[in-house]
């Protein structure tokens, strides 16, 4: 599975799990460590976990290594590293206040609307 593949798999998966606000940016030329960010967010505890748990499933049914796993049991921002692919899923308030959409504001968005699509 290449990377653009698995951007558009977390995509779904944060959706299944009603993910807000789901942001992809190519970092491709940006990072030398990911060529994808995924961001979003959840509006409990429970959610922002249940987004993680599903996004870490659908990975490893689909042979993609889950290489770390940070923040679940705090549950306030959760970094899921899929190697190329990384995804935050934060809870609402962390999201605003780390803004990390600003922080990468050079990098272009990817349309991830086509994942959202059953």
């Amino acid at each position: 599975m290449n990377s653009y593949d698995t951007l558009m798999l977390t995509a779904k998966a944060a959706d299944d799990k009603r993910a807000e606000d789901i942001l992809a940016l190519d970092m491709k030329g940006l990072s030398s460590f990911a060529d994808y960010f995924v961001i979003c967010h959840g509006n409990s505890d429970k959610q922002v976990q249940a987004i993680a748990r599903e996004i870490k499933e659908k990975a490893l049914e689909n042979q993609v290594d889950v290489k770390r796993l940070e923040g679940f049991d705090a549950a306030q921002w959760i970094l899921i590293d899929l190697g190329d692919v990384i995804i935050h899923v934060f809870h609402k308030e962390e999201r605003s206040y780390y803004n990390l959409e600003k922080l990468w504001g050079d990098a272009p968005l990817v349309d991830v609307s086509a994942a959202f699509i059953s």
